[in-house]
């Protein structure tokens, strides 16, 4: 019985210590990004990606569209069996287009992903170092706080802006 009580006080006192020890910051990774000089590079290379799909799309669709104006000008002239043909090629070529407009916009998914990711990495180095120069043993999210009870206690979206060497617009925009 002793010892029972002797080893819940030993892990009451640990966890009291180890809670005091806390230090919770948290950061906007996405704000940091936006300051960031290589991130409108980035955004520049995904839209112009993106626009490379885009006009091939608008140029698909755009032969769709004749084709189909074709199709209402000729069908009262048509057999039926022809009809019926040309419609169901017209079918086809909507759901080609359909494919290709979803496989066009998850290839741009990809490639933003792959080229934001080396600047998510560089950002999550400087949280890294900010957190421990700094004693942080949590870093969160900014956008997943539901309640802070002071605003300007562990915001280090500055510091990590400082350690990659990005200066801050304004003090108060790390509140966004």
């Amino acid at each position: 019985m002793k010892k029972g009580l002797i080893l819940i006080l030993a892990l009451g006192l640990f966890y009291s210590a180890s809670a005091q020890e806390t230090k919770i910051g948290f950061t906007n990774a996405d704000y940091v990004l936006s300051l960031m000089p290589e991130s409108k590079e980035v955004q520049s290379q995904v839209e112009a990606y993106e626009k490379q799909f885009s006009n091939s799309i608008q140029q698909k669709y755009q032969d769709f569209q004749a084709q189909v104006a074709e199709y209402q000008q000729n069908a009262p002239t048509m057999t039926e069996q022809v009809r019926a043909e040309k419609e169901q090629e017209l079918q086809g070529l909507q759901q080609s287009l359909q494919k290709f407009q979803q496989d066009a916009e998850q290839s741009i998914a990809r490639k933003q992903q792959e080229l934001y990711q080396p600047l998510y990495e560089k950002i999550q180095g400087a949280i890294d170092k900010v957190a421990a120069e700094n004693g942080y043993t949590h870093v969160l999210r900014a956008e997943a706080l539901l309640y802070i009870a002071d605003e300007d206690t562990g915001d280090i979206s500055e510091l990590v802006l400082n350690k990659l060497g990005v200066e801050a617009p304004d003090a108060s925009a790390t509140d966004e």
